[in-house]
């Protein structure tokens, strides 16, 4: 674990750099969402990320501009949310696993069908669902409107815990997945 204080997010960094400095900030989409409380970073020498094999037209948006939303379907029915990361045609993003519900509650139990806090938005599917996140935001600026983004307030210390990312079949062993320590809304515990 580490302390850390996060006053701006730099989307021109590794997706490690920025998969960490998201934890603790603040996502919302049309005013609805929560605190970021756990991401995956994946780069496109990775066998795990969608850019490993090169551009296609299904992942186009890792390889264009820094702070994009690049959002695919895993296994044909939960939308994911990733944020570009690094210099144009990289091909590098963060994963967001799971946020703190703080925003729009009511708006996310409608559009998830349950009242459980702690599992409205643990889980990159859930989140999507929660937050109304669908194709439709591919591409789009995650700086600009529908999307806020609060870094984590520079006077606020959090800490991270590290440790392997989850849900994939290659390259699981890196350690590039990240969390709020001690949060009750993280998709899995860490080890």
């Amino acid at each position: 674990m580490n302390a850390i204080s996060q006053p701006f997010i730099d989307f021109s960094a590794s997706s490690v750099d920025v998969a960490r400095s998201l934890i603790g900030a603040t996502l919302l989409v049309d005013e609805v969402g929560g605190r970021i409380v756990e991401t995956e970073a994946y780069d496109h020498d990775d066998p795990a990320s969608h850019s490993f094999g090169g551009p296609t037209r299904r992942n186009r948006v890792m390889f264009g501009p820094p702070c994009r939303a690049y959002i695919y379907r895993s296994y044909g029915i939960h939308w994911c949310l990733n944020f570009v990361c690094r210099p144009d045609g990289h091909g590098a993003g963060v994963l967001i696993r799971a946020l703190e519900p703080l925003a729009g509650l009511d708006i996310m139990r409608a559009r998830r069908g349950l009242s459980n806090m702690r599992l409205l938005c643990a889980g990159p599917g859930r989140i999507c669902q929660a937050l109304g996140i669908t194709d439709e935001h591919s591409g789009l600026q995650i700086e600009a409107s529908p999307f806020q983004l609060t870094p984590l307030p520079f006077m606020e210390q959090i800490s991270i815990v590290t440790g392997p990312r989850i849900g994939i079949s290659k390259a699981k062993e890196a350690p590039w997945r990240f969390g709020l320590s001690g949060s009750r809304f993280l998709s899995r515990p860490f080890r």
